[in-house]
């Protein structure tokens, strides 16, 4: 039996609920992962327990909508320059981890300081999705 498409959705927010999980169990000093969609739309996102969010959810919508805009209008760029490996972010108190896969783009926050093991999470959390 063929799969309606409500039922393909829910099956990969599902999936992509588990690998938000997965990375964020990564580091002590990852705060968020979440995944969004070529419109912005946030298809699975995880907060660490007790982890109060730096930007309210207006601002943190506008954030993942200017992102994933990026992302889309880069793709004749990444045609030309090949593959894009990642994002980094640094701001003063967060790092924010940009990833693509399959038309969808993960963001992660991490505590700055993490910075010393950066390229660690990032190999990590690259295995994950």
């Amino acid at each position: 039996m063929t799969k309606t498409p409500s039922e393909k959705l829910k099956e990969s927010m599902t999936k992509y609920r588990r690998k938000c999980q997965s990375i964020v169990k990564i580091s002590n000093n990852i705060r968020y992962a979440g995944v969004v969609n070529a419109y912005g739309k946030t298809l699975a996102g995880i907060i660490k327990h007790n982890v109060k969010p730096l930007m309210k959810s207006e601002i943190m919508k506008n954030e993942l909508f200017i992102i994933s805009t990026l992302m889309t209008l880069r793709k004749e760029t990444t045609r030309v320059l090949g593959k894009l490996d990642y994002v980094l972010l640094q701001h003063q108190k967060i790092s924010v981890l940009i990833l693509q896969k399959n038309n969808v783009t993960y963001y992660i926050t991490i505590d700055r300081k993490e910075k010393n093991r950066s390229n660690e999470i990032i190999t990590s959390i690259k295995k994950i999705i």
